[in-house]
């Protein structure tokens, strides 16, 4: 007897004024994540592991939020949709009809976070330390509203857990019926986002690496969110064209490894020369 899959009914709203207005869980889970952040970085002041006080944090989270949706939001586009962007320019500013990209946003925050160490004359690694564990964070309520939306479907699969999504894209465009899929999004939110945080507050309480080590923590995470996302594309149905034969979220993970290895170098070979 086959097995009953559940059928994806969730609305992407909240709260629905209109046909395409209201309030969406994808804008609410950027909203609880910056929030969750700045409570983070407030009590790392309170502990006396940083130097940054509510007036510091909240003008640094104004820099970190339009990387976040700058960097994502063009970071989609020219990662994932280059064609789209160039024949329909307009499509940046058409943010409800969706489209942010993982890697867009860090790119964003790197820019952010170099832009704001520089203004405040502070080093670059004393920022990135601290932004890297409160990251994921972000992730584990995207990835929810990812699953809610019904987007970002993962691969065919015959598990009794396994998805049905009438709506999505791949399935539409192949022109049949919605097939059970991989919840991949949920996937990604435990190991991109519950797990990655665990672990980077681990890091963060349990050691002192950003007073002693600064920037292995910021390598840290770039090499454990490179393998989060690289088990989580396994099940993940690819969005765009393969690059190398790969998906192209492992495919830029590739060098966040390769940054990652060289961050967490050079904190090892200054911790010697300090010897």
């Amino acid at each position: 007897m086959p097995l009953a899959h559940w059928i994806h009914d969730l609305s992407p709203f909240l709260v629905r004024f209109s046909e395409n207005f209201g309030i969406r869980y994808y804008g609410l889970a950027y909203l609880i994540s910056f929030v969750a952040g700045i409570w983070l970085l407030h009590r790392y002041w309170r502990a006396g592991r940083s130097p940054f006080d509510m007036s510091a944090i909240m003008d640094l989270m104004t820099f970190i939020v339009a990387g976040v949706l700058i960097g994502g939001r063009l970071g989609y586009f020219i990662l994932y949709k280059p064609d789209s962007l160039f024949s329909d320019p307009l499509i940046l500013i058409r943010v409800w009809e969706g489209g942010m990209a993982s890697h867009g946003g860090l790119l964003g925050v790197l820019v952010a976070m170099i832009w704001w160490a520089r203004k405040q004359a502070v080093p670059f690694f004393r920022v990135s330390d601290l932004i890297v564990t409160t990251a994921p964070a972000g992730w584990i309520f995207g990835r929810i509203a990812n699953f809610i939306n019904g987007e970002l479907v993962g691969k065919p699969s015959d598990l009794g857990w396994a998805v049905i999504f009438p709506h999505n894209e791949i399935d539409l465009a192949l022109g049949r019926a919605a097939v059970p899929r991989h919840p991949a999004q949920l996937y990604a939110a435990a190991l991109e986002g519950v797990l990655l945080f665990a672990f980077m507050q681990w890091r963060f309480w349990r050691s002192d690496v950003t007073r002693t080590q600064p920037g292995r923590l910021s390598g840290e995470f770039l090499l454990a969110y490179a393998l989060a996302r690289t088990i989580a594309e396994i099940f993940r149905e690819p969005d765009a064209s393969l690059l190398l034969g790969l998906s192209r979220g492992t495919f830029y993970s590739l060098f966040m490894v390769a940054a990652g290895v060289v961050m967490i170098a050079r904190t090892r070979k200054t911790t010697t020369t300090q010897r």
